[in-house]
């Protein structure tokens, strides 16, 4: 276990590693001891060292939600962080890939919070209730520490939460099956990766369930109009500028973006 000044600075550390754009030490390395508490812990001071400078929480991410992720990663859970208002990028953005280290894309559905939701016990259907709307959407994630990294950089970092890119159509979650939601990710024209979102957990809301689950221990939960990533169910892409990306969800629509 680490002390709260080892906290912060591991939270600067990975602050600055984000803003300067360069990657540190694993913090499994620099700090012996890290364990998940301090993980989660170093992740909210790095949010709130974020806010003290302008950006505001709109939501959370969930990752590891696959069952071949977790066995990368030696872990038997998902993990989640915060999405932030720089974070959120729309279709047919221009994206200057030099913003993000080592950027790479996943597929996913966005679900927006209709209501607020909290407490133990939550239910994929008690999700569904509270949920507006889900969107199509892709995570950009990018990591701020050297590779390979253990779990606790991962978490520590945010998730890996770089960016967020929505578009497509909004549908309310009881107009179709979100379990059967298809999609392709085509980089310069060709198709990369396929999926299907019960890949993840079975359901998308299932890793929402388990995150106001986690989060009820904590005493907080999520509110109306918040965005929560629900997991991919692709695997990553590597990108680099100039590369052209198209999802194409079927019925949902699509979305696509350019780095440069």
């Amino acid at each position: 276990m680490l002390t709260p000044a080892q906290r912060q600075q591991a939270a600067e550390q990975l602050f600055n590693a984000d803003t300067q754009r360069h990657l540190i030490p694993q913090l499994s390395q620099s700090f012996e001891g890290i364990e998940l508490e301090d993980a989660y812990a170093i992740q909210d001071l790095w949010l709130t060292m974020r806010i003290d400078r302008g950006a505001r929480l709109v939501g959370r991410k969930i990752g590891l939600t696959s069952r071949a992720m977790q066995m990368a990663s030696n872990f038997n859970e998902p993990d989640y962080g915060y999405l932030t208002d720089d974070m959120l990028l729309s279709d047919g953005a221009q994206i200057e890939a030099a913003r993000f280290l080592s950027p790479r894309l996943e597929v996913e559905l966005c679900f927006i919070m209709g209501e607020d939701l909290q407490g133990a016990g939550c239910t994929v259907a008690d999700v569904m209730r509270a949920t507006e709307f889900i969107t199509p959407a892709l995570e950009l994630i990018a990591y701020r520490t050297k590779v390979p990294r253990a779990i606790v950089d991962t978490i520590a970092d945010n998730a890996a939460a770089g960016a967020m890119i929505t578009g497509g159509r909004l549908v309310r979650p009881f107009d179709l099956d979100i379990r059967w939601v298809g999609a392709t990710l085509s980089k310069n024209g060709v198709i990369e990766e396929s999926g299907v979102s019960a890949a993840v957990m079975g359901h998308p809301a299932a890793g929402i369930a388990w995150l106001v689950n986690k989060l009820a221990r904590h005493g907080v939960g999520l509110k109306a109009g918040q965005m929560v990533l629900a997991g991919s169910f692709t695997r990553p892409v590597n990108i680099v500028a100039g590369d052209v990306i198209q999802a194409d969800y079927g019925p949902l629509g699509s979305l696509g973006v350019r780095f440069v």
